[in-house]
């Protein structure tokens, strides 16, 4: 089976594209989605970020404010790392046992979206790196919209992340996703078809 990892600056589009892949088909593992989990109420994961982080982020019913933990570590690069260290391993742990199964059922190609690729230097572990990427005054208006975030606070988020020209430098494709939906599926539609033919022969 061969692996693809889907990466992007924050509020590129990483999602989108992702949505578009499983409309053609191919598996997605979303390592997002296995963070919320792994942080669900009395999970090892989230006993050590509520120790780590204190009880003020979470809400009544004992979830994780993910927008206030947010503001927490983009805002202090130390804090982001203890946040890293404790998320992390557990994440990479349930995306290799997703992709064992993957493998089990006889996919021939899986998606893995994930924000950190670059960051995280695991690229080796992929077949190849596909790039969702926007310009960057198109990526602080989407992030300010999404989330209610100021300019400041955009532009905060965008920096802490690896820069998106290094992003790029990884990439083995590239998505732009600055223009219009049309667009973006177009250039996905192309590259799907060239990577399932390669994943025939």
């Amino acid at each position: 089976m061969k692996v693809f990892g889907l990466t992007g600056g924050i509020a590129c589009g990483k999602g989108t594209v992702s949505r578009m892949f499983a409309e053609l088909g191919a598996p997605v593992v979303d390592a997002d989605a296995i963070g919320h989990e792994i942080i669900a109420p009395h999970t090892p994961a989230w006993r050590e970020v509520v120790h780590t982080f204190g009880e003020s982020i979470l809400r009544p019913d004992g979830t994780v404010d993910r927008a206030k933990l947010g503001t927490i570590v983009f805002a202090d690069t130390a804090a982001r790392a203890k946040l890293n260290a404790i998320t992390h391993p557990r994440i990479a742990q349930e995306i290799q046992a997703r992709l064992a199964e993957l493998t089990r059922a006889g996919h021939r190609i899986a998606i893995v979206e994930a924000a950190l690729i670059g960051e995280s230097d695991v690229t080796a572990a992929f077949d190849a790196i596909i790039v969702v990427h926007a310009n960057p005054s198109v990526q602080i208006a989407r992030l300010m919209a999404r989330d209610a975030l100021s300019e400041e606070e955009a532009r905060r988020r965008i920096q802490a992340q690896m820069p998106a020209a290094e992003k790029k430098e990884l990439a083995d494709f590239v998505i732009d996703n600055s223009g219009s939906i049309e667009n973006t599926r177009r250039q996905l539609e192309a590259l799907w078809r060239k990577i399932t033919e390669g994943s025939s022969n």
